[in-house]
């Protein structure tokens, strides 16, 4: 029995994924950094685990109908744990953010802003003072009426509807009319109506070409139909409608994505005339503060937002000033400032929103609980991570425990204690190597963070590759980039580096297939390899249909009669029928959130019991399912294309992943290197131009060595590279270095130097300069 004042986390006896009965002490108080190669268990010790069992105690407290409200994450695999606070977790899982979320409306900085305004706001002489919701695009009483507070319309024009006038009518000018009967119908209408459908389009008068695409109008006509010798059509009553009319009713009502992609390619977005994309009614935009209206305000960075809120005139206004001053002050510390209120979520970067929510945090007050984070230094140029380690202390100097899951060594040598996960990934990890302070982690041989961690000599020096031409881009004049050029040179590792905000992404976007020079482009971006459970790393890369076959292939299979599509779990046939090929079942409670359970029928294995009574060297299809991509390399060695696709995933250090793993449980950084595994295994096609952003998120350094060591193999064999970093070590290595700056937002957007590393890492005005010059070799 602990002390009731135990100042430990005790963990006793976790089993979470590959974790192996692990027991850990960690105090209180501290800031406790998880450490380990990806896929060690460091996640699952600190969210699978800790986070998921105080959260499971908030719940049990909670009255019954209010769980079925929140979502919850299960109770975790473990004997006991003690002296467990309440606990915050900021993961980088997004969750599927609107058009609707803003910066504004995650940081609660809007709602401060829409009081601002609906209290202290000059108001137009007789005008009647608007509450604070009239300010939000978000509610009835404050959207523009004719966009509904989105700020853009979808609009068409005759180019986008006709994109051929010389054809007529019947020979399908109007290219956004259905094909087929439908769009028969429609000529018929009109030739009824007494247009001239055999003219060609470009002849007909302007005032009834505007008639037949835009108008609202829906006259009934009888048809009389041309009469075919082979079938008799009988008179129909027939309704016109205009082109415009079809497409925007199709792409707001239909249900089908190959219908709606069809329409959207006769729309433009365009900002809405009403409100001019400031998705306000007109009452609440005659309302000022400093002279200016809430969507301008809205569109500042923050950083020149919080100095406009100086001129208070009222003490109203000088109270509502300070507040909105108080929150905005942890998001410019955490490198945030160049983002502005009405910025959608969903172009945030998974680090840009944990930071986000790590500055709500801030000013929230909380002590006494555990923050769980994920990785807070993903995406952040290592000039903010000072930042954000101070921020970080000051949660713990407000009485909290900090425990965080992190890769970037700056973070790891900022901490209070360390928990070290390992040795390897998967089934060669799950075990807690170390715990206790730093320092002392150096004499732990089988740690891969301690080789990293206390060795800060330089790597060695890289001969520079001379480039055998140059991609030229721009000028470019998009975001902050104002009229930027820029050269990447072609057969060479290119390094893009800058302060978050900075321009990076934008700038290499700007690489096409367009581009001259650039051929074949591969662009590897953090995006979800699938959206459903049904998705996984085997389906991704095609490996699944090696399997298929292979197991199509035995003796038992053929004289069954069983073709390849019995072993796929996504079609009637082969895959179990009670779950429909998921594995698990949905069970609805009474008064609680409904729960996932493992099929009764199948247990799990996705497949009914014929399926899984055929079986390759041993094992079945739904065994296979469940090795790791290293069991299942050295199972598949003498089947060359299972070998090939699983070699390259080793090769980019995702042996751990097993291959039947959802798309859903994968990390932004384990996704993009399925997909740059995927890649590598094609056959070669010329030279091919690869785009990676950030590839070393979430990577571990022993991972990173990989991982570079694959990419610049590619380069090796003729490919360009370009990567945007904010790894230093990686920059050391690239054999050309684009750094944008000189900070993020309006203060970006410019090429600050350009060169071989060893030049930029002594370019003045440079945030990245200094930091490069420390890992020089």
């Amino acid at each position: 029995m602990h002390h009731p004042h135990d100042p430990y986390v005790r963990v006793r006896g976790a089993r979470e994924h590959n974790l192996r009965g692990v027991d850990v002490d960690i105090p209180r108080d501290v800031l406790a950094v998880f450490t380990g190669v990806s896929g060690s268990g460091k996640s699952s010790l600190a969210f699978g685990t800790v986070y998921a069992e105080a959260q499971r105690r908030y719940f049990e407290s909670v009255a019954p109908y209010a769980r079925r409200l929140i979502h919850q994450v299960g109770a975790p695999k473990v004997g006991e744990i003690t002296g467990l606070p309440p606990a915050v977790s900021l993961q980088q899982r997004r969750s599927a953010p609107t058009s609707r979320s803003s910066v504004g409306t995650v940081t609660n900085l809007s709602n401060s802003l829409r009081m601002l305004f609906s209290r202290a706001g000059a108001y137009p002489p007789g005008a009647e003072r608007l509450d604070s919701d009239a300010f939000s695009p978000n509610t009835a009483a404050g959207a523009c009426p004719r966009c509904h507070g989105l700020g853009q319309v979808h609009e068409t024009s005759e180019e986008l509807l006709v994109p051929d006038p010389s054809l007529s009518i019947r020979e399908g000018a109007i290219a956004a009319w259905p094909g087929a009967w439908q769009g028969k119908n429609l000529r018929d209408i009109l030739d009824t109506l007494g247009h001239d459908v055999d003219r060609p389009w470009r002849e007909l008068p302007a005032e009834e070409r505007e008639w037949i695409l835009f108008t609202d109008e829906q006259p009934v006509v009888t048809v009389h139909p041309v009469r075919d010798a082979d079938r008799i059509q009988r008179p129909y009553q027939g309704t016109y409608t205009s082109a415009r009319r079809y497409v925007l009713k199709t792409f707001s009502e239909t249900k089908s994505a190959t219908l709606r992609a069809k329409a959207e390619r006769f729309l433009a977005t365009a900002p809405c005339r009403a409100c001019g994309g400031s998705r306000l009614r007109p009452e609440a935009l005659a309302v000022t503060f400093g002279g200016r209206t809430i969507a301008e305000l809205a569109a500042l960075p923050l950083t020149d937002l919080a100095g406009l809120l100086d001129d208070a005139a009222t003490e109203t206004a000088r109270v509502l000033t300070a507040d909105l001053k108080s929150r905005i002050a942890p998001v410019v510390e955490l490198g945030l400032g160049y983002l502005s209120l009405d910025r959608a979520t969903p172009t945030l970067s998974a680090g840009e929103l944990q930071r986000l929510r790590l500055a709500t945090q801030l000013r929230s007050g909380l002590f006494g609980v555990v923050y769980v984070l994920d990785e807070p230094s993903a995406g952040l140029h290592p000039a903010d991570t000072e930042a954000l380690l101070t921020v970080l202390d000051r949660l713990k100097a407000a009485g909290n425990s900090v425990f965080v899951v992190e890769h970037h060594l700056e973070v790891v040598r900022g901490a209070d204690w360390l928990v070290d996960v390992g040795p390897g990934a998967g089934e060669h990890g799950g075990r807690v190597l170390y715990s206790g302070p730093p320092a002392e982690l150096a004499s732990v041989e089988e740690s891969a963070t301690a080789a990293y961690l206390f060795d800060e000599s330089p790597g060695p020096a890289r001969a520079v590759r001379e480039p055998r031409g140059w991609l030229t881009v721009g000028p470019v004049t998009r975001h902050n980039l104002r009229a930027v050029t820029a050269g990447f040179p072609l057969g060479a590792f290119t390094a893009v580096t800058g302060v978050s905000g900075s321009g990076k992404s934008t700038l290499i976007a700007e690489l096409t297939e367009d581009v001259a020079g650039v051929g074949r482009l591969v662009r590897v971006d953090q995006r979800p390899i699938g959206r459903t459970p049904r998705s996984n790393l085997a389906t991704y890369t095609g490996l699944f249909d090696v399997v298929r076959k292979v197991f199509a292939g035995t003796e038992e299979a053929r004289a069954r009669g069983y073709g390849v599509g019995r072993f796929s779990f996504n079609v009637a046939g082969g895959r179990c029928e009670t779950c429909q090929g998921e594995g698990f079942v949905r069970v609805e409670l009474l008064f609680l959130p409904s729960t996932y359970a493992p099929c009764p029928d199948c247990g799990g294995a996705r497949y009914n019991p014929e399926t899984l009574g055929v079986t390759y060297r041993g094992r079945s299809i739904a065994e296979v399912l469940d090795l790791t991509v290293e069991a299942a390399a050295e199972f598949f060695a003498a089947t060359p294309a299972a070998a090939r696709s699983l070699r390259t995933l080793l090769d980019v250090g995702l042996g751990y992943l097993r291959l039947g793993q959802p798309a859903t449980e994968l990390s932004g950084g384990e996704a993009q290197r399925i997909k740059l595994a995927s890649e590598l295994q094609r056959g070669r096609r010329g030279h091919t131009v690869y785009l990676l952003d950030e590839p070393t998120t979430g990577l571990h350094p022993a991972d990173v060595e990989v991982l570079m060591d694959r990419l610049h193999g590619l380069v090796d064999a003729g490919h360009t590279v370009v990567v945007v970093e904010h790894d230093m070590t990686v920059v050391a290595g690239a054999d050309w270095v684009i750094d944008l700056g000189p900070g993020g937002g309006d203060r970006g957007g410019r090429i600050v130097a350009a060169g071989p590393p060893e030049r930029v890492a002594r370019a003045g005005g440079s945030a990245t300069a200094p930091y490069l010059a420390r890992v020089m070799p």
